[in-house]
């Protein structure tokens, strides 16, 4: 007689081979669709596009490579976010790499 554990631990291998499974179908579709992504990405180049929009809502989600800084504060510099996408967006890389921490003011009470 198995025991109620049995059949869960059961349960989770078989959902663990399947959760597997998905990366093996998605490497395998990947490289049945090489030559039609390979052809996209020169099209991309060749016209100079600029990145995706990945959100429809303000200008600074829209397209991130366009926005300039300050878009997001436009109302006021501590107005909150009124997009949900923009909350969802790290910081631009440009001040990643500064050595000086992003909120200055916590920074000076320390």
């Amino acid at each position: 007689m198995s025991r109620p554990s049995n059949r869960v631990l059961g349960t989770v291998f078989v959902a663990a081979a399947l959760f597997g499974g998905t990366f093996l179908d998605a490497a395998r579709q990947r490289a049945a669709h090489e030559p039609a992504l390979q052809q996209t990405e020169a099209l991309v180049e060749r016209l100079r596009l600029s990145d995706i929009a990945l959100f429809t809502e303000a200008r600074y989600t829209r397209h991130l490579t366009q926005a300039d800084l300050h878009s997001a504060f436009q109302d006021h510099p501590v107005a909150l976010e009124h997009f949900p996408s923009g909350s969802l967006l790290p910081p631009p890389k440009n001040l990643l790499s500064r050595n000086e921490p992003l909120d200055r003011e916590a920074a000076s009470s320390d």
